[in-house]
Parts: C-alpha cells; sequence; structure tokens
C-alpha cells in the first residue's frame, strides 16, 4: 500500500505532467498560427508524452492502491516573441520538470518506497533527453539568428550519412 505522502507527491507530479502537455499544446497552436508546421508538429508530439507521461503516473498510482485526485490545471500562456523565446521556455521548463522528478524521488527514498524508486528512475532516465532534445534545439536556433543558416543545413545533412 501506498503512503498518503508518496500518494500526494504522485498526485502533484500528474498535475505538473498534465501542465506540461496543456503548455505544450498552447506552443504548437503558436506555431500553427505562425505558419511553422515543422515546429508545431514536434509540440504536438511533446505534448503526447506529456500527457503519457501523467497517465503511466496516474495508472501506477491506482496499481499501487492510491487514489487519484486530479487538480485544475492554470491556462498556459499563449504568446511569445519568436521561436527562439518558445524553445528556450520548453528547455526552462523540462529543466523545471526534472527537478520535480528529483524531489519525488527524494520523497520516495525518505519515505522508504521502493516501487516508486524504481519508477522513477525511468522518469529520470526520460527528462536526459527531454533536456538534450530542447538544448539542441535552442542551440540551433541561436546559431540560425547569427546567419549560420548554411551551417545548420550542411549539419543536417552530415548527420543523415549512413556509415560506410
Amino acid at each position: 500500500m501506498i503512503t498518503k505522502t508518496m500518494q500526494d507527491a504522485i498526485n502533484d507530479q500528474i498535475h505538473k505532467e498534465l501542465y506540461s502537455s496543456y503548455l505544450y499544446l498552447s506552443m504548437a497552436a503558436y506555431f500553427e498560427d505562425k505558419n511553422l508546421p515543422g515546429f508545431a508538429h514536434w509540440m504536438r508530439v511533446q505534448e503526447s508524452e506529456e500527457r503519457e507521461h501523467a497517465m503511466k503516473l496516474y495508472d501506477f498510482l491506482l496499481e499501487r492502491g492510491g487514489r487519484v485526485q486530479l487538480k485544475a490545471i492554470d491556462a498556459p500562456k499563449t504568446e511569445w516573441a519568436s521561436t527562439l523565446e518558445v524553445a528556450e521556455e520548453v528547455a526552462a521548463h523540462e529543466a523545471k520538470v526534472t527537478a520535480s522528478i528529483y524531489a519525488l524521488y527524494e520523497t520516495a527514498l525518505k519515505e522508504k518506497d521502493y516501487h516508486d524508486q524504481i519508477m522513477m528512475q525511468w522518469f529520470i532516465t526520460e527528462q536526459v533527453e527531454e533536456e538534450k532534445n530542447a538544448a539542441e534545439i535552442v542551440a540551433n536556433l541561436k546559431l540560425i539568428e547569427k546567419g549560420g543558416t548554411a551551417v545548420f543545413v550542411l549539419d543536417n545533412q552530415l548527420g543523415k550519412r549512413g556509415v560506410e
């Protein structure tokens, strides 16, 4: 049986994951409005992943005998000054989610909840990928802004080269 402390902490994380999903959907809508369907697609994929994370925690909590208690989700931001600003916000948001996952893991350690520790390992590993992807997009957008568009295009071509 899961402790109330862990149940509350997981419910908080479900809320955070659902907010992330909502925020990323708002970003997708922003990109659609700016006629950037590739960025919109990326954000829709991100939105879907965040929703999946929330449901993974939701199902886990139920499997542990806990009670899911959903909370109201605040309206996300809807306007940004640039594509780079959106990407930087994604990177900052992912860092915030990582800190939240770490805090949840720390709670599981304090509660000696080994099942939750194992579950949080999956999320910790996932966050490495999330932060890496966001940081790469920010770096690429900064390169493009500095007039490095041709370098960016060449880098993409080189990255597609097969091993001989």
